[in-house]
């Protein structure tokens, strides 16, 4: 069962700066304030030469892609979200229903039709690392596209994927085609963060 469905993360440390109705979650900061989305994937980085006299040759470079998601259940839109901390045990299967199971953070059932964005941090929202891997995929009833294992997502790893066409990720079949599976190697409990963007129709 999810811990918290209202939080605010540092973008650096993962850390918890106060609760809110909206919710923002590093390091890719996802924010939904009245299912208005913006997932933003952002990368910094700097190459440099050693020099044993006088300046050395540096590189320094960044990205940012952003995408913007309004209100419906049209391309580049969501309309339900689902945001939580949650627990799956050692060596267990955290199988999250995407067809009417979740609740929202107003506590309003989260039925969708399509999956637009997934993000998945292997890292608990206080900061503690996890020390076993996570993966994605797999088991019975599963969504399209992840019906198996996808790449473990080590201690500290992100896994994070949007789709804004009206095809979005994958269609949801309530019963049939709904389940999302978060597999947990053995070793320890794992506590991890998981924000789910998608349509109702």
């Amino acid at each position: 069962m999810p811990i918290i469905n209202k939080y605010l993360l540092d973008n650096a440390q993962n850390t918890l700066l106060a609760s809110t109705d909206d919710f923002l979650v590093a390091p890719e900061w996802v924010s939904i304030m009245t299912m208005n989305a913006q997932f933003r994937t952002s990368l910094s980085m700097s190459q440099w030469v050693p020099a044993v006299l006088g300046a050395a040759p540096v590189w320094s470079g960044s990205f940012e892609q952003i995408v913007n998601l309004t209100a419906g259940n049209n391309a580049g839109q969501v309309d339900v979200g689902y945001a939580a901390e949650r627990t799956v045990a050692s060596a267990t299967n955290d199988d999250i229903d995407l067809s009417g199971v979740l609740t929202d953070v107003f506590g309003n059932a989260v039925t969708m039709a399509k999956l637009v964005a997934l993000l998945i941090i292997n890292k608990q929202r206080d900061g503690t690392p996890n020390t076993t891997n996570l993966t994605p995929g797999g088991g019975s009833n599963t969504i399209p596209g992840f019906s198996s294992a996808l790449w473990p997502i080590g201690p500290g790893g992100i896994f994070k994927i949007v789709s804004p066409a009206i095809a979005g990720l994958a269609t949801v079949t309530a019963n049939t085609g709904d389940i999302l599976r978060i597999a947990n190697s053995a070793g320890a409990q794992a506590k991890y963060q998981i924000v789910l963007l998608g349509r109702s129709s």
